[in-house]
């Protein structure tokens, strides 16, 4: 006589195949995120080929939505390309979209103890 009978061993299966693929997606993930850069040359290339805010002064619009002077804040790009979400190109929006969604579900899911990576 077993412990486990016959339905009750296909879900133990299909339990621990579900957490082996999910263990494995997490770790390759991981792995090509920390080891691979040109998955993030790829977008900086796109962001800064087709930016005109990131091109320079002369060809960006003069009245960028900035921090004054006296707030002395950093010079962050990614920060003015939000600030200008209105002004920016359809790829900026849609490669500033990923990232940022990718990292407020990273955000949510880990802290309900969901797999994500």
């Amino acid at each position: 006589m077993g412990l486990l009978d016959p339905s009750q061993k296909e879900v133990l299966k299909f339990a621990v195949s579900c957490r082996i693929l999910t263990l494995v997606l997490q770790v390759l993930t991981r792995f090509l995120g920390s080891a691979t850069p040109i998955i993030y040359w790829f977008p900086a290339y796109l962001l800064q080929d087709g930016e005109p805010l990131l091109r320079g002064v002369d060809t960006a619009p003069q009245k960028l939505l900035r921090p004054t002077p006296a707030q002395k804040a950093p010079r962050n790009w990614v920060v003015e390309l939000l600030y200008n979400w209105k002004t920016c190109s359809p790829v900026t929006k849609c490669i500033l979209g990923y990232f940022l969604t990718y990292w407020l579900l990273g955000l949510i899911f880990h802290c309900n103890f969901l797999p994500w990576t």
